[in-house]
């Protein structure tokens, strides 16, 4: 498997894992995970693809810039990764965050794309219209990074202790957690 970078056109380096030769596909995470999420299914995959499992700016091994984490910039890094690559047109599939990019993508760079697949994307509107206490405390996290500088000063230094709990409470299996 290939780890390299893309710099993309506002100077932000994005991660990348390269595997397979074929028609492109590109494979975004969720929250809070990274490309490496992806890394079993990618051989298999890599059978009939370019497989492309980037870490989406601010995630993994991508640069974290102050700005630039609305959906619209995000799926222009990834055009940006799609083009540099010369992927395109693409399939694009986006798993929970990862499928909110890549609906942005597909209305923005519609000439780059050949299909889109969208994994565990919850209605946010409707979700959060409707949310009652249960509901909150289901998704509080959802919540607690709306609040601009406060989960960056709560988790500073501590980030493992916080990645530690969401990793394990939502685990189907904990102990298969590396």
């Amino acid at each position: 498997m290939i780890r390299s970078v893309v710099t993309t056109r506002d100077h932000v380096r994005i991660h990348y894992r390269r595997l397979g030769q074929g028609p492109g596909l590109v494979l975004l995470h969720g929250y809070p995970q990274t490309g490496h999420m992806w890394r079993k299914v990618m051989p298999a995959l890599a059978e009939r693809f370019t497989v492309v499992a980037p870490d989406l700016r601010g995630y993994g091994d991508s640069d974290r810039p102050r700005g630039g984490y609305d959906k619209r910039t995000m799926a222009g890094d990834v055009a940006d990764v799609v083009t540099a690559l010369g992927l395109g047109p693409a399939l694009l599939v986006g798993h929970d965050r990862g499928a909110r990019v890549a609906h942005r993508f597909a209305l923005d760079h519609p000439t780059l794309l050949t299909r889109l697949v969208l994994l565990d994307i919850a209605p946010t509107y409707d979700v959060f219209a409707g949310m009652d206490q249960t509901s909150a405390r289901a998704r509080w996290h959802w919540l607690f990074h709306q609040v601009p500088d406060l989960p960056e000063a709560l988790t500073a230094g501590r980030e493992d202790v916080y990645l530690r709990y969401m990793y394990r409470a939502w685990a189907l299996n904990p102990a298969a957690i590396e």
